[in-house]
């Protein structure tokens, strides 16, 4: 079995199955964990943490955006967890179970009391279950990247793998989308009191949509490859730090800008242009659905450029774009005007694309078979802990202290010139063998 064949003109019904499958799994996954991101600041603030703070809505909002932090601490056990077991056991069963993991907590902060009807264990149990969706995300993204990327023809992995990345956009969409509708079809009340358990309730539907998807996808060709072979690692997690250490820590730099970025638009910049600014709910979730709508076309875009000139190059521009336009993106955004908020949010959108498209193809290429899921997935994790677990609570705190969204620009080009410096150390890896040989 080979894994480095020439390039197929069409797309093989397995193929089509297996993007379908990471496709609708990622989504899924990525909707329960926006969700929560999205209603952390506009009901979980002060239905389960006001009481904790004396009342200070400022601390709240703080506190709310900080639960969002907590989950992404967990995100490395999650990827550890499952990195052992994709690595040894397939990455099929590990997705499948993430899946279920984060459907189930979902649907249960939907069904969660508030801190009026049960004190101080509202917020303990909120967390709780936060955390477990902290270590469902950490294994989701590296299977569903390896299930596309190990499944596609050599010369079409960047676009191939950029599929489960698209699920990220299409989830903000879909999450963003549902909060939209039921806060025009509720009054600020009911939705205060009811409405906002719609959206976490609605997982159990898709997470049954996307278990029977995932269900008959067939296993990456690579890992029955390594099974056949018994090549697998007993320990991929020691062989992954005994040999690949520096991939790892690349990998999670890689992600830092592109995920604090990102986490500007799923969580921040609702509360931000609602609660600081001052706008209107509706327009400002309608921009953030356009913005997605932007990003989930420009990450195809970028996993397809990243088959033409490169997955390094491709990063590149994407977090060069990222850079030179925080700044202007934040003086068109603190002018509260909707059109000019849509457009600074949509524009970055494009850098996002470029530099989250090529992420799967590159990552995988970096790992050889055996530690591959656990490298991916633990790098990954690891980024999203350096960038978007907490920037919405420090964007937060920078504004409170600054009066201005410039602060946070000035943070996040920061970020996006660690993260150009990160992957410009890489040697370019399109073309790279994946199979069980390579490097041998």
């Amino acid at each position: 079995m080979t894994t480095t064949s020439a390039a197929r003109p069409t797309t093989t019904r397995e193929e089509r199955k297996v993007l379908a499958g990471t496709l609708a799994g990622t989504t899924i996954e990525w909707y329960d964990f926006f969700i929560y991101a999205q209603a952390a600041t506009l009901v979980l603030a002060p239905l389960f943490l006001a009481p904790v703070s004396d009342g200070n809505e400022a601390v709240a909002t703080v506190l709310s955006l900080a639960t969002i932090g907590i989950s992404f601490l967990f995100r490395p056990l999650g990827a550890i967890v499952a990195g052992r077991y994709g690595d040894r056991l397939g990455r099929k069963k590990m997705l499948v179970l993430t899946l279920l993991l984060m459907g189930g907590s979902t649907a249960l902060i939907g069904l969660l009391p508030t801190y009026a009807s049960i004190g101080v264990a509202a917020p303990v149990v909120l967390v709780l279950l936060r955390v477990v969706q902290g270590f469902s995300a950490g294994g989701e993204w590296g299977g569903a990247a390896l299930m596309a990327v190990e499944h596609a023809p050599l010369s079409r992995r960047g676009l191939f793998g950029a599929y489960p990345g698209v699920g990220v956009p299409l989830g903000l969409i879909l999450a963003t989308g549902v909060l939209l509708l039921m806060t025009t079809v509720t009054t600020a009340e009911q939705f205060l009191s009811w409405g906002w358990r719609v959206p976490f309730l609605l997982s159990i539907v898709l997470i049954g949509v996307g278990y029977l998807i995932r269900r008959s996808v067939e296993e990456s060709p690579v890992f029955r490859e390594l099974q056949e072979r018994k090549r697998e690692s007993s320990a991929p997690l020691r062989d992954l730090f005994r040999s690949n250490t520096k991939q790892v820590v690349i990998t999670a730099l890689v992600f830092v800008a592109n995920n604090a970025a990102g986490y500007l638009v799923i969580a921040y910049f609702i509360g931000y242009g609602t609660g600081t600014l001052g706008m209107a709910r509706g327009p400002v979730l309608t921009a953030i659905v356009v913005a997605s709508v932007g990003w989930l076309v420009f990450t195809l875009h970028g996993g397809a450029l990243s088959d033409r000139i490169g997955r390094v190059r491709t990063f590149q521009l994407g977090y060069a774009l990222v850079f030179v336009w925080m700044l202007p993106m934040f003086l068109l955004v603190d002018t509260a005007n909707i059109w000019l908020f849509g457009l600074g949010v949509l524009v970055l959108s494009v850098g996002l694309g470029l530099s989250y498209g090529p992420m799967s193809a590159m990552y995988a290429e970096m790992f050889p078979v055996a530690v591959r899921y656990s490298g991916v997935s633990i790098g990954y994790a690891l980024g999203a802990i350096l960038g978007g677990a907490f920037a919405p609570a420090i964007s937060e705190l920078l504004v409170q202290e600054t009066g201005t969204g410039t602060s946070i620009g000035i943070y996040m080009m920061v970020l996006a010139a660690i993260s150009f410096g990160a992957v410009s150390l890489v040697r370019e890896t399109r073309g790279a063998d994946l199979g069980v040989d390579a490097g041998a």
